[in-house]
This record gives structure tokens, C-alpha cells and sequence, in this order.
């Protein structure tokens, strides 16, 4: 079914002319929308209205907040196989994976109702007798938020809810490949009772990013996306003196030593490396392996990709979807290629599959011996694209794992306490996991990384009241 999008700006469908499309990659013959490509008139307006409704929101009792956002919650979880399928058709994760994010983005909009009600605050004793301090968190005001194609309802929920929960009114840009699942998410919103001008929707591509961030009407701007881009949105902020986030991907070490559990380890990478289509900011794309299980590992390892279906995203039985778009796809191959004249081993994958729907298609991919300083163990490929670096030991692990720009997922799988416990003190990232997949976050605790991978405030759990918020001390003499 194709579907008509608007921009949704103080509580009314916007439109114009419908010449942006988003289509299936798994089927490129099915158009999944039509939409029309915004600007900055539009961001004017979106913002003028957030503005407006700003103080009467920010005013508004917690458990207005709350309500809201706990029945968006329950709207969306009454949805999900609808939801679901609208996401995995146009972004191209598996069916399951698709539902599975809706129900994520149902649970952070419920997680953020209970923090709407929870008091942020302190009383404490003054240095001068007869006063009483005490700090509470007020709203900063309307932010901005930017978020990518590859956790198309989640991360907009992720950034959304806590806005609201603590009083700020939101112009969101969904991503340009999947405009549409964010939109049916903006739609939920404003049926669950957020009121007009709090939430607003604007579609678009690039110009309607820039708008929104050299904007002087917005407070804040949350970001997920690449570094290029993360450091046009810091510097346009830095300008105007607003507070920003910035979250800008990741090229994960995945450590196997010597002791560790060999399925164990293949199924970490597995799922790291491959699942979603490798289009996770937390995959597993580096994977530095101990001597003495290297070749019996990568072995496993290729055997396995080997095995996995790829397929139509709505099909039951693909294990992997296609690449989101023909230009993701081409950067994957790319990468594989340049790979290969660096000196990495192809040992499964490398290339596109013809397929009986026309389809961005991919073959799970494992370069084996490759170097710490090679392109592919640098850059974020953002596709089921791993590589292999064969080291000595853990200290020589370690010290690889630590190299490069990035910092924000690492995993270790090892069967020593020892060696588990000093990687999750010493490896330089934001998130450890250790005999897990480097992929796959709790929605109620903190997420993000350290070098170039984050820039700003944590997301989500309870750190997200540090950047949606802002603190007041207050004296009080009796």
C-alpha cells in the first residue's frame, strides 16, 4: 500500500508537492510513500509553532506529560504487526527485528511516563543558618531532533520521549530513506493527546537539517548520524550558544581469547556483525582473535555466515534483510573491495545477490587477515560486512581494540574473570559487553560512547534528564 506523508506541524497535516518516495529494498518495484521534501519555511513554521506551545506544555502538570506518553506506549504495542511490517518494508530488517524495535520504541515511551512523574531535584542545607537550597530541573525549551534510517522508530522515540516527558516541545527530521514509520510515530503522538504545536514533523532532506540547526528558535539539537555531518550540526550549535548531542557511530571491537567458549564466541559475532544487516552503530565489525583459536574460529566463523538466508525483510525465513538503500549497498562493496587490495582474504560474501524480488542484496561477508591500520578496520562500513585481525595475546588485543576514533561499543569473550574485568576497565569506549554481542542496549539505561562516537550528554535511561533538562538552584531565607 503506498502511502501519502505530510509534515505534521502544530497538530496539522502540512503538505505540498509529493516528490520525495521511499521504497522497499527489499522489492524495489513497491513504492512504500510518497512525501513531500521540506525546507526552511516549513522548519520556520514548526518552529514558530513549538514555540508558541512551549510555556503552556513546560507548565502543565507531570502527570499530563506522563499520560501522554504512556498511551502513545500502548497505542504502539497495540500496533505492533502493523508497525512492524510498515518498518521492516521500508528500512529492510527482518520481520521480527522490525517488531521488535516497535515494541522498543512502545517501552522507552512508557519508561519516559514514569520519569515525567519522578522528582529530579535536591533539598540541602545552606552554609548560612536560616536558609534553605534546594535544586529542581526545568525544561530548556524546543529541540531539534535529527535521527538516522537504521532504528527508524526507535531512536525518534529515544529522543522524543524524554523532551517530553520533562517539558520541552520537539521539530523532528526523520531520516530521508524512512520517512514513513516515523511519521505513523508522529501520528501516535498527536492521537495519544500531545497538543498542537509540542510535537511536530518535518520531512526532508538535507536543507531541513541545516535549517534546523542554524535555527535560533531552537534550544537544543540531538543528533545521530555520521561524523561528517555530527560536526556541521556541533559547529552550527556552537554558534548559537545551544546546547547539543551528537552520536556518530562506532567501529566495535569484538576481543576472542584464547579460553573463550568457541559457539559462544561465533554466535556473539554472528549476531554483532550480521544481524540487522550490519547497519547498527554497535556492530561487531573488527573482530581481534587470539592465536592460539584463530583459525578454528574464523573457520566457524565464515562456515556460519555462510549458512545465513538472506532475503525478502517480510519472508519468515531470512536471517538477513537487504542494505537500506543502492547507495549503502555500493559503499558496502566498496569497502570489500578495498579490503581485497589491501590484502584481506575474502573467505565468504564480498557481493551482491540477484535475488527473485529486485533488491538491494548483500552476502554476509568475512575478510580474514587483515591489518589494524587497514581502511576496513578504521572506517564504519555500516553494512554485514566483518573483518579478522589475528594478535599474540590479550595485551596485544587490547591495545588494538583501543586504536582509532571511535569508542563506542567493545565486547570480550573470554572464560577469565581475569582478563573480562581488566577490558572493562582499560578498553576506551562507552559501552563494554563481555561475552555478548557488541550489539543490543537496554532502553532504561544510559547508551553512548567516548572520542569521536558521542559528543554531549548520554541518551536515554536516566541520563537523558542531563540534557533535556536544565538545573535552578534556589535560596530561600525564613
Amino acid at each position: 500500500m503506498l502511502e501519502a506523508l505530510s509534515h505534521l506541524i502544530n497538530g496539522e497535516k502540512v503538505g505540498g508537492e509529493s516528490s520525495g518516495q521511499s521504497l522497499n529494498p527489499s522489492n524495489l518495484d513497491d513504492v512504500v510513500a510518497r512525501y513531500p521534501k521540506g525546507g526552511a519555511a516549513e522548519v520556520d513554521r514548526a518552529v514558530d509553532a513549538a514555540r508558541s506551545a512551549s510555556p503552556a506544555w513546560s507548565e502543565a502538570s507531570p502527570e499530563v506529560r506522563s499520560d501522554v506518553l504512556d498511551k502513545a506506549g500502548s497505542l504502539i504495542m497495540n500496533r505492533a504487526k502493523e508497525l512492524g511490517t510498515l518498518l521492516s518494508r521500508e528500512e529492510g530488517k527482518t520481520l521480527p527485528e522490525g517488531t521488535g524495535e516497535v515494541m522498543r520504541a512502545a517501552r522507552i515511551c512508557k519508561y519516559f511516563a514514569g520519569e515525567a512523574l519522578r522528582r529530579h531535584g535536591q533539598t540541602l542545607e545552606s552554609t548560612r543558618p536560616g536558609i534553605d537550597v534546594e535544586t529542581y530541573r526545568e525544561p530548556v525549551g524546543v529541540f531539534g531532533l535529527i535521527t538516522p534510517w537504521n532504528f527508524p522508530i526507535a531512536i525518534p522515540a529515544w529522543k522524543s520521549a524524554p523532551a517530553l516527558a520533562f517539558g520541552n516541545t520537539v521539530v523532528l527530521k526523520p531520516a530521508t530513506p524512512t520517512p514513513a514509520i516515523a511519521h505513523a510515530f508522529a501520528e501516535i503522538l498527536i492521537e495519544a493527546g500531545v497538543p498542537p504545536g509540542v510535537f511536530n514533523l518535518v520531512i526532508g532532506e538535507g536543507d531541513v537539517g541545516r535549517a534546523i540547526v542554524n535555527h535560533a528558535g531552537i534550544d537544543g539539537i540531538s543528533f545521530t548520524g555520521s561524523q561528517s555531518v555530527g560536526a556541521s550540526v556541533a559547529e552550527g550549535a556552537a554558534k548559537r550558544q545551544a546546547r547539543v548531542q551528537l552520536e556518530m557511530g562506532g567501529k566495535n571491537p569484538l576481543v576472542v581469547l584464547d579460553d573463550a567458549d568457541i559457539d559462544r564466541a561465533v554466535m556473539c559475532a554472528i549476531d554483532g556483525a550480521f544481524y540487522g544487516t550490519g547497519q547498527r552503530c554497535t556492530a561487531s565489525s573488527r573482530i581481534i582473535v587470539t592465536e592460539g583459536i584463530h583459525d578454528r574460529f574464523v573457520e566457524a566463523l565464515a562456515e556460519k555466515a555462510r549458512s545465513l538466508r538472506v532475503g525478502d525483510a517480510l519472508d519468515p525465513q531470512t536471517q538477513i534483510g537487504p542494505a537500506v538503500s543502492e547507495q549503502q549497498l555500493e559503499q558496502n562493496l566498496h569497502y570489500v573491495e578495498i579490503a581485497r587490495n589491501e590484502g584481506g582474504r575474502v573467505l565468504t560474501g564480498g557481493e551482491p545477490l540477484t535475488l527473485d524480488k529486485r533488491g538491494w542484496y548483500m552476502a554476509p561477508t568475512v575478510v580474514a587477515d587483515t591489518q589494524p591500520a587497514q581502511r576496513i578496520n578504521c572506517e564504519e562500513v555500516f553494512g554485514p560486512v566483518a573483518s579478522t585481525v589475528k594478535v599474540r595475546d590479550y595485551e596485544e588485543a587490547l591495545d588494538i581494540a583501543n586504536r582509532g576514533q571511535f569508542g563506542l561499543s567493545a565486547g570480550i569473550v573470554t572464560g577469565s574473570l581475569k582478563y573480562a574485568r581488566h577490558f572493562r576497565r582499560n578498553i576506551r569506549a562507552g559501552m563494554v559487553m563481555i561475552n555478548l554481542p557488541t550489539a543490543g542496549v537496554d532502553y532504561h539505561v544510559p547508551f553512548g560512547g567516548t572520542r569521536k562516537s558521542s559528543y554531549g550528554a548520554r541518551e536515554q535511561g536516566f541520563a537523558a534528564v542531563e540534557f533535556y533538562s536544565q538545573t535552578k538552584t534556589a535560596y530561600i531565607w525564613s
